[in-house]
């Protein structure tokens, strides 16, 4: 029998020794005599429209009870918006609990989740929770999907496979014909997920939407969320959409309450017609900022891949720590990958203007 003084630790499962830990961009500190920028963390810089606020007044009101468990008044304008039914969807505190969700409803101890890497930092620490291996496919040279190399990689205990379009955090996104070809070669028994947290941001005509890729394909699952084009990332909604068994099973494995009422509040009010319309205009507002911001750069000398989110990636490889740091020092605060690269949101045009002129200057030292 031990006592509250034994020298042993607390059992707990072994693979969680292998979970890499989470890392979020780093927030922006004040400095005196210089605006500082935080563009680590994707966020969208415009606050919540007042029509949103209003909502999330009115629900603040009522925190004092349990939110609606299934998210009814929030999921049946989410379907009627993206033209599918109640039936096809689950919601979660954001689009990465759906993804763990998945895992857990899908993987057995042993079982095999296949993404490409580099991508969503969340996606080996949700497989390997699940006590599932996490099989991570190279990137091509130009930082897409390597989709015959992910086909390759599928065996018999793969359970899941995790696109993610575009890609967090290099930047291409999946096009219509090698998503097809992919598609139609994977085992129908393997759940395919499309992850798209960005897809709003999405100007190349040829990337699909993922929504009438479902209708096609019963072992895809489709993850949105509205923290990026939506704004609003401190309330934590995503939304799978999938097959009826599949969306069943996710809403079995959901936290129960787990969206707030303020969360599904401001659901509704931001996809009404007009709010939405305002909505939309900032993200096209985003897009041209990226596409000036990735134009400069590349005017300036650097390499940059396609960018089909409101994000862009520097491909410095062992000098992105030391490139973030030299943004940081000019008051831009960057997302480093250690050894791959610099992700940077895009922001403000005050934040992009910066950052142009910043590049500038540390082109000569990052040549």
């Amino acid at each position: 029998m031990t006592t509250p003084d034994s020298p042993v630790a607390p059992r707990l499962r072994a693979n969680m020794a292998k979970v890499p830990a989470y890392v979020a961009g780093k927030p922006a500190v004040a400095r005196e005599g210089l605006e500082v920028f935080k563009v680590s963390s994707n966020e969208n810089p415009y606050p919540p429209l007042p029509s949103v606020l209003t909502a999330i007044s009115r629900a603040a009101a009522s925190v004092n009870r349990y939110p609606d468990p299934a998210a009814t008044a929030m999921l049946a304008t989410t379907a009627r918006r993206w033209g599918v039914g109640v039936e096809n969807l689950a919601a979660a505190t954001g689009s990465v609990r759906l993804l763990a969700q998945l895992s857990e409803i899908t993987c057995a101890p042993g079982d095999e989740v296949v993404y490409a890497w580099r991508s969503f930092e969340a996606y080996p620490i949700t497989a390997v929770i699940s006590d599932a291996v996490a099989v991570e496919v190279p990137l091509t040279a130009d930082a897409r999907h390597d989709l015959p190399a992910m086909l390759a990689a599928i065996t018999e205990r793969t359970r899941l496979v995790v696109l993610c379009s575009p890609n967090n955090p290099t930047g291409p996104a999946l096009r219509r014909g090698e998503l097809d070809d992919f598609l139609a070669r994977v085992p129908r028994d393997v759940v395919v997920v499309l992850d798209e947290a960005y897809r709003e941001f999405v100007d190349d005509p040829e990337v699909p939407d993922g929504v009438e890729v479902f209708r096609e394909h019963p072992n895809v699952v489709v993850l949105r969320t509205f923290s990026k084009a939506y704004g609003l990332a401190g309330l934590r909604v995503g939304v799978a959409v999938a097959h009826p068994e599949v969306a069943g099973t996710l809403r079995k494995a959901s936290t129960p309450f787990g969206v707030s009422s303020i969360a599904q509040a401001a659901v509704v009010a931001s996809l009404q017609e007009a709010a939405e319309a305002e909505l939309l205009e900032r993200v096209a507002a985003l897009v041209a900022e990226r596409r000036t911001l990735v134009e400069g750069l590349r005017e300036q000398g650097w390499e940059v891949p396609d960018a089909q989110g409101n994000f862009f990636w520097l491909p410095v490889g062992e000098r992105a720590v030391e490139l973030a740091d030299a943004f940081a020092a000019e008051g831009l605060v960057v997302r480093a990958f250690a050894g791959s690269g610099v992700r940077v949101t895009v922001a403000e045009p005050a934040a992009n203007a910066r950052l142009l002129d910043v590049a500038a200057k540390l082109r000569v030292d990052f040549g």
